[in-house]
C-alpha cells in the first residue's frame, strides 16, 4: 500500500560556503509528527531560502521515494535520514520519478498534482559535502517530483496515498528531467504534457527549436 512514510519540513539555515560566502538553504528538512496543514504554496513549517527559483504553486511540495533513498544509501555507503534530498514527502510504494505529469495524489484531506521534476542546484553538493553530487544526481535519473496543491487540507506520516487520474500521454517526471538535462532530442515531445508549468513547457519548446 502506497503511503507517506515521513513528512519533512525545514527553514533556511547556513549549509556551507561558496566562493567564500555563506550559503543558506532549507534543503535540510526533518520529520514532523501529527497532522500538518497544507495550504498556499507550502507545508506548514516549511520555507525556502531562494524563493525566486524554489517557490510557487508549481513547486509547492517535493516528493521523493524511500526506495530511491535506499538506492542512494547503497551507492554512497551511508545511511540517509528521511528528508535527505530536501523532500517534504518521503513516500514508499510510489514510483515518484516514474509518475506521469498531471497524475493526482490523494492523502489525508489533500489532493496534489504531479507537475515537474526537481532539477537540483549546487546546494545539493553542499548538503552532501560532495561537489560531484549534482552530476551524480542528474545521471542517476531519480529526480523526484514537485507537486502543486489542488485541494488544501492536512496530512501526516502514515497516511495512505491514492494515486489516480493518470493522463494517457504517459510523459513521466523522469522523461522530462532526461529531456532537460541529458537528451535534448526529447524536449519537444516531453513539452506536450498539459500539466507542465507553462513557462517550463515554453522553455523546452524554444530549446528544442
Amino acid at each position: 500500500m502506497a503511503r507517506l512514510l515521513s513528512l519533512n519540513v525545514g527553514r533556511p539555515q547556513p549549509i556551507g560556503l561558496r566562493r567564500g560566502l555563506d550559503v543558506k538553504s532549507a534543503i535540510g528538512k526533518a520529520p514532523v509528527e501529527g497532522r500538518v496543514p497544507v495550504a498556499g504554496f507550502n507545508v506548514a513549517g516549511d520555507d525556502q531560502a531562494a524563493r525566486r527559483v524554489h517557490w510557487g504553486p508549481d513547486k509547492a511540495i517535493y516528493a521523493y521515494a524511500a526506495e530511491d533513498t535506499a538506492w542512494w544509501e547503497a551507492q554512497l555507503g551511508r545511511v540517509l535520514a528521511p528528508g535527505a534530498f530536501g523532500e517534504n514527502l518521503t513516500v514508499e510504494d510510489v514510483d515518484v520519478s516514474g509518475a506521469v505529469i498531471g497524475e493526482r495524489w490523494r492523502l489525508g484531506t489533500v489532493e496534489l498534482e504531479v507537475c515537474q521534476p526537481r532539477l537540483p542546484c549546487f546546494k545539493l553538493g553542499l548538503r552532501f559535502d560532495d561537489p560531484g553530487m549534482l552530476r551524480r544526481f542528474t545521471q542517476a535519473e531519480r529526480p523526484g517530483a514537485y507537486l502543486r496543491i489542488l485541494r488544501e487540507g492536512e496530512i501526516g506520516a502514515g497516511d495512505d496515498i491514492e494515486v489516480g487520474d493518470r493522463p494517457a500521454h504517459g510523459i513521466t517526471v523522469a522523461l522530462v528531467a532526461r529531456a532537460m538535462t541529458i537528451d535534448h532530442a526529447l524536449l519537444a515531445g516531453a513539452a506536450d504534457a498539459p500539466a507542465l508549468p507553462g513557462d517550463l513547457a515554453e522553455w523546452m519548446r524554444e530549446r528544442a527549436a
